[in-house]
């Protein structure tokens, strides 16, 4: 069976070391994840239900599937999911120091319930999600709430609430969130114009590159293969990407 006793299960689950994981723990245990409870008792320990909920972002199997991995019923195994999901979620920065840079775009994630996902450009059912993270540190700082997948990210940038929780912070952003103010975008060619300027091409470049961060962080999170083809209906795929952003600044900040 797989269980944190042994260490080897950790990494690949949940990208943590055994240290970071520890560390994990003993912040879910401070934020109340593991209280007493009244009837019968949780069937695994915290540590074997973190590394479950990690388990089943990582593979997206099903909970028939992964619930004899740890020993557990298949309901259980929802139990767990739906009850540590919530708890492992990544909570916003609220407080940016004056010099702080950010990044923002979006990700679609391929969504099954279709009361929450719209057809993309990516030609599936997906949920928009607005992600902040920070440019020196390339830590999540905001995951905005999920939109339908057709929403433009000028538009998901403000619905999702990612600007307010930045506020007047200096943010860079892709050439897909025209008029909205404050966010620091490519310079784009006008009505007519056939190229850019020299000194708009250079002002650019370094542009680009500094914004590619955020697509680093969207490749290394996108290994959990919940945010593929994510099952969660309601807000189930906006706790997992709180919670996958909650892992992937542990891994980071080490």
């Amino acid at each position: 069976m797989i269980t944190a006793s042994e260490p080897s299960w950790i990494g690949p689950f949940t990208g943590l070391s055994p240290r970071q994981c520890n560390k994990l723990i003993t912040a879910l245990r401070r934020e109340g994840a593991d209280p007493v409870r009244k009837g019968w008792p949780w069937s695994l320990p915290l540590e074997d239900r973190v590394l479950l909920v990690a388990a089943y972002w990582r593979t997206n199997l099903a909970s028939r599937q992964l619930a004899p991995l740890f020993g557990v019923s298949k309901s259980a195994a929802d139990r767990i999911v739906d009850h540590l999901g919530p708890a492992l979620a990544l909570r916003p920065r609220k407080r940016f120091a004056k010099d702080t840079v950010l990044i923002v775009d979006g990700t679609l994630v391929p969504t099954r319930d279709h009361t929450i996902a719209e057809r993309s450009k990516n030609y599936r059912y997906s949920t928009n999600h607005q992600v902040v993270i920070g440019a020196d540190t390339r830590l999540v700082v905001v995951v905005g709430r999920p939109l339908a997948g057709n929403r433009n990210d000028c538009k998901a940038w403000e619905e999702s609430g990612a600007k307010a929780a930045v506020g007047n912070t200096l943010t860079i952003a892709d050439g897909g969130y025209p008029g909205t103010g404050l966010l620091v975008t490519p310079h784009r060619r006008k009505h007519g114009q056939s190229e850019l300027p020299n000194w708009k091409e250079e002002h650019n470049n370094p542009h680009k590159q500094v914004r590619a961060r955020v697509e680093h962080v969207f490749a290394r999170m996108k290994t959990r293969k919940i945010l593929r083809d994510c099952r969660f209906k309601g807000d189930g795929v906006h706790h997992a990407m709180l919670g996958i952003a909650r892992m992937h600044n542990l891994a980071v900040a080490g």
